[in-house]
């Protein structure tokens, strides 16, 4: 059920380290800026922009009711099918949502953009439903992700308080501490992984227990 290690994933996502001084106004008032972009990622989501930190594991990184799940799973379930657009409005909303989540948690000062790449790389494989896809898979996904849902609750809790560490560092020394980012962003990484098997349904391979 376990990913292999050789093999990637078919959902990546890296972050470009800000390997400068960064804004420490920008930072200082993070919350206070973050409030623009937030209110159209929540409008976008469907749901308050501040449950997507640190509420759960299900909901960090790209998650929400915003993202088309039900209608994928019943196409999957009786079309065998997986609708492109639906598939790019997907993607596109996890790299937006992405873009605000890694702004919140300080990996950039530079303010998120509705639309181009900026500092975060995030990529999703597109399935090949009838080849790849196992049709009745996504009706207990949720439930099989469970064990990644309780780590990731935990180590959501541990981001938190790590960006706390890295707030007081960039204020203090203008730098971001490479090992705090590093933990951040592997955290983004794991839950987008649960997110594309649980939520976006785009595999049916288990993802790793891992923030590489």
């Amino acid at each position: 059920m376990t990913a292999k290690h050789n093999e990637t994933y078919e959902a990546q996502l890296t972050v470009e380290y800000p390997d400068r001084d960064m804004n420490r106004l920008s930072t200082a008032l993070r919350l206070l800026y973050l409030i623009p972009i937030g209110v159209v990622l929540a409008l976008l989501d469907g749901s308050s922009f501040d449950n997507g930190f640190a509420d759960n594991g299900f909901q960090f990184g790209a998650t929400g009711t915003g993202m088309l799940w039900a209608p994928v799973l019943l196409m999957i379930v009786f079309r065998q099918k997986y609708p492109r657009w639906w598939f790019d409005f997907n993607l596109h909303l996890a790299r937006f949502s992405t873009r605000v989540l890694s702004y919140l948690a300080l990996m950039s000062d530079v303010y998120p953009s509705t639309d181009e790449e900026q500092t975060v790389r995030l990529h999703l494989d597109y399935p090949n439903v009838k080849q790849n896809l196992n049709r009745w898979l996504p009706l207990v996904k949720w439930l099989l992700a469970i064990p990644h849902y309780i780590v990731l609750f935990f180590l959501c809790i541990a981001a938190v308080v790590a960006v706390i560490v890295a707030w007081f560092a960039v204020l203090f020394t203008g730098r971001y501490p490479r090992a705090i980012f590093d933990f951040v962003e592997g955290v983004l990484r794991w839950g987008l992984r649960v997110e594309a098997y649980a939520v976006l349904l785009i595999t049916d391979r288990y993802p790793p227990f891992s923030l590489q």
